[in-house]
């Protein structure tokens, strides 16, 4: 299993908090040190399993397919206003991520970065109607011959360390990794208004792996 860059770091400081945790307890308190020594095991492992970050090739490239940038539950399919970059309407598909999920964002399009923009913010939930306008979050455009998306990471009120790694100019390939989101949140693609939907809502989809919609 790979683990992503991000995750490193922490990783590390966590494995040697516990075993830090554990010589204390098998000193002072030896009577629960298996127990202690188990559930330090299983929190280092839901902590390695975050950081997860499998290969994933993209079956069938195309210019018009566009491929879920990250894993989770489809929660939101609608029409709605893009005033940051658009400023008109497009049709709206959000992603739910949850701690379990891999973090990776992917690229849904191969493309030309056009526009990319970290922007401050609250930490509401994730599904809160406002987390997409007034939370931490990131918005990244991508355009080729055939259609021009926007992407949003956004923060929750557990995920609060939004990377991404792209710059205006810059050419992405396919699911190309562009950004991740640490310990749960969402990411919003803006498509246009006659693209053809692929999900439904409460779908389980994976990044590269499933076809978001079809321009």
């Amino acid at each position: 299993m790979r683990i992503h860059r991000e995750g490193y770091l922490i990783i590390i400081l966590a494995s040697l908090l516990l075993v830090g945790i554990n010589i204390l307890g098998a000193l002072f308190l030896p009577i629960i040190q298996p127990w202690l020594g188990l559930l330090s095991l299983g929190f280092w492992a839901l902590i390695v399993q975050f950081f997860r970050n499998p290969k994933r090739a993209i079956s069938t490239l195309g210019e018009g397919i566009i491929y879920a940038p990250a894993d989770g539950q489809v929660v939101v399919i609608e029409e709605a206003e893009e005033n940051e970059y658009f400023k008109e309407k497009k049709l709206q598909v959000s992603i739910f991520m949850s701690p379990l999920n891999v973090h990776v964002n992917r690229a849904a399009i191969g493309g030309t970065v056009q526009y990319a923009k970290y922007h401050p913010g609250k930490y509401l939930v994730a599904w809160h109607p406002k987390s997409s306008t007034e939370n931490e979050r990131t918005t990244v455009v991508i355009k080729n011959a055939k259609v021009e998306i926007l992407l949003r990471q956004i923060a929750g009120a557990v995920a609060r360390r939004i990377r991404y790694y792209v710059q205006p100019g810059q050419t992405l390939v396919q699911g190309e990794e562009f950004g991740f989101i640490k310990f749960g949140s969402r990411v919003d693609l803006f498509l246009p208004l006659d693209a053809e939907v692929k999900v439904k809502i409460g779908q389980k989809v994976k990044g590269n792996v499933d076809v978001i919609a079809v321009c």
